[in-house]
């Protein structure tokens, strides 16, 4: 059985953090020598990596032009109340097409608040869904399939270099690269 990591996530935080990583993601190729290689062949793997800017905090604005208001008898129990006086609420969000419908207060205007927070709540949610739709559409055409051909660089152990394949350039001290101790190679 292997063992290690299937996947990592993780936030940098920090002034120019995402410009600074942006152009790690990709596929990176990973060549070395196990020390269980009897035979000294070496073995190729691969990681892909995805770097993301943090999703945007959703803040909704709903504009009153864009609301039809409903006013209607609340249906069900409720004595007297219910028959001779308009309490229920229905919210359409135009632009969206989302409905709610709050009879569950005896006031129209309570009613009217909270179908106002469930509204507000069914919006941010579906930004939020398109959002993480959005991230994962960004997050699948930076890795691509993995594969090693769309390789961006290789750490190749033996020969003690680092390829980058989009400038094809070779960087040497593949050590001191991977302690971060040399700068002119960012």
């Amino acid at each position: 059985m292997r063992s290690g990591y299937k996947e990592i996530v993780f936030e940098i935080k920090g002034k120019g953090a995402y410009s600074r990583l942006k152009y790690e993601r990709g596929v990176h190729r990973v060549q070395r020598v196990p020390v269980t290689e009897a035979s000294g062949r070496i073995h190729t793997s691969t990681a892909t990596v995805a770097v993301l800017p943090e999703a945007d905090e959703i803040d909704i604005d709903i504009n009153p032009e864009d609301l039809r208001v409903d006013i209607f008898h609340s249906s069900g129990a409720g004595g007297q109340n219910v028959n001779k006086v308009a309490t229920a609420v229905r919210l359409t969000h135009i632009p969206t097409g989302t409905v709610v419908v709050c009879q569950d207060e005896r006031s129209q205007l309570r009613n009217r608040q909270k179908a106002m927070m469930v509204l507000c709540s069914r919006l941010q949610d579906a930004e939020r869904q398109k959002q993480e739709q959005e991230i994962v559409e960004e997050r699948r055409s930076q890795v691509g399939s993995g594969e090693r051909a769309e390789k961006i660089r290789t750490y190749n152990y033996p020969q003690d270099r680092v390829t980058d394949h989009r400038i094809g350039q070779n960087f040497h001290n593949l050590p001191g690269i991977m302690e971060g101790k040399y700068r002119q190679y960012y």
